[in-house]
Parts: structure tokens; C-alpha cells; sequence
């Protein structure tokens, strides 16, 4: 602001009986309107506040279960023909048809409400969006020194050199063999499950992870192994190896608990259930860290590797359904033929998925990464199979859908990849690939199950 200063005449000076010279000051400009500015900041929250991406998640959701019902109506009425005797299997089919009409009609009902409902709200956000605009404009003739001018004139220099830079990464070569190139041929569905199992504790433990080394030590290329959340379903301090697999079934672990730390939790130690074992050591995401640690399972050292900045932990970009969060899911580690990889978000990538490859070594680096459109909270769970991401979302209790991938060596997306997996407990915590064998290992609700993974 300008502030003009009436220097009076010498004359005109009045002398206090301190001797001090006293001027009068005139502020020619008007006065900044402080509280229209900060009615706009309210209204800006409120916006933020009012769209959200699980409201998209939830039309989403109606969708994919008419797309379900309407196969499921067109096979009832196909029963229905073949046998109909006008009396009791006619009777009979005609009540299971009814019972899906009645299903799909209560879907079409919540559609169109959600659907009205999202409508109004966006014709009503329009017209805020205009009116915080034209609130902006009005503002701006405060800014008499143009800061804010010369702010966004340097927000875009940034942008622009942000996007020169990443132009010119040269590309990390991965490890062999080469992400993308997959020497199973395409993914193309899943079978089983061909194991479930309550292991050595049945019921205790709600949240874990299991699976086998893709790069096992000589000796150990039959190992499997698991970790259990035993503290509060969030924390664990150990991980269990099992000679085979009918050791693990059976509950018999001769090697016993490999102990990453004595107190649980503490620095270091396993938070969330999102776990990998490659190469003899273990890879998951760090208490209270945004970062992966790497526990060698031989030296029993542990190294760590910070995510970048804006990096969501601590239970607050996790996987999710309409109906329920999975907590401290932040990092998902997986691990494929080309080796470890962790899936995570952050506050600049606006909850999108983000993907990054891990390279061995103590502490481990992050080589390559890779930037998504899906949104993380409408992910149930993740996994890598040839340098290709996959991801999953919630069906209904007895089914989970494989709807997404993404394509290192292409960075090509598709959301309709359809391959269903039929589940055996209402939900799955941890998803890992196994490139030795080519299964599926998954955890749910203290359940260990496995399926094989089809490719051609």
C-alpha cells in the first residue's frame, strides 16, 4: 500500500513538551477488506469439503453391480425357458426372477438419486466456483504492488522447468529381466483358490502377509513365510519362516521367528501388513515413517530408504471400499520377476496411485517412478506381475475384481481388465505375486489363500 506523507511546513511542526517532532500520516489507499477475504477462504474449504472422490467411487460401485445383476437376470430367464412346465419349476423361476428385478430396480433407484444428487451439486459448485472467481478479480486490485502477478508468473517458470527437467531423466535400467517384457506371455485370469489355510493361528491375527522369496539363498528355494500384525492389527517385530508349504499348513516352523526388534512397535519395526521378502530381507513400510525399510534377514541389520516428500503414512492414504478403510495400508511393497516395488500416494499427486522401483542394496535406492490416474481409495489392494501393475477393488463379500493395470514399459492404463478373484473371506489385506511359481498369495481375515495366476 502507498502511504502518503503530509510533511507539514516547519512552521506548521508542533513540539511536544519532550521536544519530539509529531507528524500526521494520511493512508490514501482503501482499506483492505480482510473479512471478504477470508469469507472467500470459507467458501473455498467448503468446496473442498463437498467434492470428494469417493462420490464418483459410489456411482462407480452401483454401476459395477448392474453390470453383475443384468448377466445374472438374462441366465435366470434362460432357466426359466428351458424348464418351464407351467407349474411348480415355472413358479419357482419365476421368483428367483423377481427377487433380481427387485434387486436391480433398488440399484436403479439409488443410481438415479446419487446421480440427481451429484448434479445439483455440480450446477451448484459452478455457480460458487463463478462467484469465488469474480470475488478473486475484485481482490486483486488491493495487490497494488502486483505480488500475486509476479507469484503466479514464477509458479509457472517453476512448472515449466519442473517438466523441462523431468523430460530429460535418463531411464534406470531395471534389473533383469526387464520390466513389461514378461516371459509368461500376457495375464489373462486367475484360478483356485488351490490353498486356505488357517496356519499355525488360526483366528488370532486379522492382518498379515505370506508368500516366497523370488530370489531365495541356496537351500531355502522351498521356503515360505509370514507376517502377522500381533500388535493392535497395525504392528509386528518378527517375521516366521516355514521349510515348505505343508509346514506352513500344518503350523510346523522349525526356523522360527526371525526378530527384527525385542519392543513392538519401535524405530524400524513393521507397519501395515503390506510385506515382501526378496533376496533374504524383508522390505516394508517403517513405524511412523514415510519410508521402506530393509530388514536382512542374515546380518539382522535394517536399512531404510525415505518416499518423496508429500508421501502419505501413517494410516492416511490407504486402501479402501464403500464401506471400510484397511488401516495402515499406505505402502504396498510387491515384488515381481524384475524385482521389489513399492505402490504409495502423496498430497501432490492428489491421492493418485504412485509407483516406484526399488534396487537391492543396504540401504536400498528408489530408481524409476511412475504416476497414475487411479485413485488409491478406490484400490482394495495391489500387486506387480511382469513390470505390470495390477489393482484391485471389492465386488461383494464372495468376489474381489483385478479392474486395473498399468504398464511400466508403456505407461499404457486400462480400467477393464475383469478378471474376478472368488474369495473365501469378506476381505483381502495383503496381495502378493509370487514370479517363482506364478501364484497369488493372499491374506484374509487371518486366512491364507492362493491362487495361480493364468498367462498366454
Amino acid at each position: 500500500m502507498k502511504l502518503c506523507v503530509i510533511i507539514l511546513l516547519c512552521a506548521l511542526f508542533t513540539l511536544t513538551q519532550q521536544d519530539r517532532c509529531v507528524c500526521d500520516l494520511t493512508n490514501s489507499e482503501t482499506v483492505f477488506p480482510h473479512e471478504k477475504l477470508s469469507a472467500v477462504d470459507d467458501n473455498v474449504s467448503k468446496c473442498n469439503n463437498n467434492i470428494i472422490p469417493q462420490k464418483a467411487l459410489e456411482i462407480e460401485s452401483l454401476l459395477l453391480g448392474l453390470e453383475r445383476r443384468l448377466p445374472q437376470l438374462q441366465e435366470d430367464v434362460s432357466v426359466l425357458e428351458r424348464e418351464d412346465d407351467g407349474e411348480l419349476y415355472g413358479t419357482l423361476s419365476l421368483q428367483v426372477i423377481e427377487n433380481e428385478l427387485t434387486a436391480i430396480k433398488q440399484l436403479i433407484d439409488k443410481l438415479n438419486i446419487t446421480t440427481r444428487g451429484n448434479q445439483r451439486l455440480t450446477t451448484d459448485t459452478t455457480e460458487q466456483l463463478e462467484d469465488l472467481r469474480a470475488e478473486m478479480t475484485a481482490l486483486e486490485k488491493y495487490d497494488t504492488l502486483q505480488v500475486v502477478k509476479r507469484q503466479q508468473a514464477n509458479e509457472r517458470l517453476k512448472r515449466d522447468l519442473d517438466q523441462c527437467k523431468n523430460g530429460h531423466h535418463t531411464t534406470t535400467q531395471p534389473t533383469q529381466p526387464p520390466h513389461g517384457i514378461c516371459p509368461h506371455g500376457e495375464f489373462l485370469n486367475i484360478t483356485g483358490p488351490s490353498v486356505y489355510t488357517a496356519g499355525e493361528y488360526p483366528g488370532s491375527y486379522m492382518y498379515g502377509a505370506w508368500g516366497r522369496d523370488p530370489k531365495p539363498v541356496a537351500g531355502k528355494e522351498n521356503w515360505y513365510w509370514l507376517v502377522m500384525m500381533t500388535s493392535g492389527n497395525k504392528y509386528s517385530n518378527y517375521v516366521r519362516l516355514y521349510s515348505s508349504l505343508s509346514s506352513l499348513i500344518v503350523g510346523v516352523s522349525v526356523p522360527g521367528n526371525v526378530l527384527i526388534h525385542t519392543s513392538n512397535p519401535t524405530t524400524n519395526t513393521i507397519q501395515g501388513p503390506n510385506v515382501v521378502l526378496y533376496g533374504e530381507a524383508l522390505y516394508y513400510n517403517c513405524y511412523n515413517q514415510d519410508a521402506v525399510c530393509r530388514f536382512n534377514l542374515t546380518t539382522k541389520t535394517v536399512t531404510t530408504v525415505r518416499l518423496p516428500k508429500g508421501t502419505r503414512f501413517n494410516s492416511k492414504g490407504n486402501f479402501c471400499h464403500l464401506d471400510e478403510c484397511y488401516p495402515f495400508t499406505d505402502l504396498d511393497l510387491a515384488t515381481d520377476e524384475s524385482g521389489v516395488w513399492v505402490i504409495y500416494t502423496t498430497t501432490q499427486d492428489f491421492g493418485n496411485l504412485v509407483l516406484s522401483k526399488l534396487e537391492e542394496g543396504a540401504p536400498p535406492t528408489l530408481s524409476q517412478t511412475w504416476h497414475t490416474s487411479v485413485y488409491k481409495q478406490a484400490v482394495t489392494n495391489t500387486f506387480m506381475a511382469c513390470g505390470v501393475l495390477y489393482a484391485t477393488r471389492y465386488v461383494d463379500k464372495e468376489t474381489e475384481e483385478i479392474f486395473y493395470s498399468f504398464d511400466t514399459s508403456t505407461g499404457v492404463e486400462k480400467f477393464n481388465i475383469g478378471i474376478f478373484i472368488k474369495k473365501m473371506s469378506p476381505n483381502i489385506y495383503a496381495l502378493n505375486y509370487s514370479p517363482v511359481d506364478q501364484m497369488l498369495h493372499a491374506y484374509c481375515n487371518s486366512k491364507m489363500v492362493s491362487y495361480k495366476m493364468l498367462f498366454g
